[in-house]
């Protein structure tokens, strides 16, 4: 492991100490954030997988019905019945944070579907029609929280990936250097004061000479 180019003084023996305490305290909190990411991604991860199998469920009968109205009904019949919707939706797009992670938050107004009123005649339609209709209608809001945690667990991935490069990065990059590099500036200060001694010693026995 390289060290970093420091002077080999005391008071840089003291700022490296100070930054490997700092790189240990960063490197646990990103940690114990990673960690805590990863088990809310896990609870969004399955909670999507969920949501995800009941709306492809409604689909699936709503796409039916679709097959069969279109069996039974004319081409122009079934064309004229879906050419106006049969309700508005509001949706307000909101905010929300996990571990200061921003996230969306999609609601929808569901007072403003009003009643389910289907805009067309009873005549020429069939009745799985309406029931693919009101299928659709009421997968809705299921589609909504559906794109919802979907991207939550997008931007939980992404963040989960960058918090563990940097746990990575303090853990086998920087705080090995902060301890190379302390372990090298102990050294040469050990050294300086074995020299300083060797130094001194030497002129006390110069000393002494002198003086017998």
């Amino acid at each position: 492991m390289a060290i970093l180019r420091v002077n080999p003084t005391r008071m840089e023996l003291t700022q490296m100490k100070r930054r490997l305490v700092t790189a240990r305290r960063g490197h646990k909190l990103l940690k114990d954030k990673r960690d805590e990411l990863v088990r809310r991604f896990i609870i969004i991860i399955r909670e999507n997988h969920a949501l995800r199998e009941q709306v492809e469920r409604e689909l699936g009968t709503a796409l039916k019905d679709f097959a069969l109205a279109r069996a039974v009904m004319e081409p122009g019949a079934l064309y004229q019945a879906l050419l106006y919707p049969a309700r508005q939706a509001a949706i307000t797009v909101g905010k929300a944070s996990i571990l200061s992670v921003p996230v969306p938050v999609f609601e929808m107004d569901e007072d403003s579907l009003g009643r389910a009123v289907l805009p067309y005649g009873f005549a020429e339609t069939s009745a799985q029609l309406d029931g693919a209709i009101e299928t659709m209608a009421q997968v809705l809001p299921l589609l909504i929280k559906l794109a919802q945690t979907e991207k939550t667990c997008s931007l939980l991935a992404d963040e989960i990936q960058k918090t563990r490069r940097r746990v990575n990065a303090l853990e086998y990059v920087m705080i090995p250097q902060f301890e190379e590099t302390i372990r090298f500036i102990t050294m040469k200060l050990e050294e300086n004061e074995r020299g300083a001694l060797t130094r001194l010693m030497k002129v006390k026995d110069m000393i002494a000479e002198r003086a017998t």
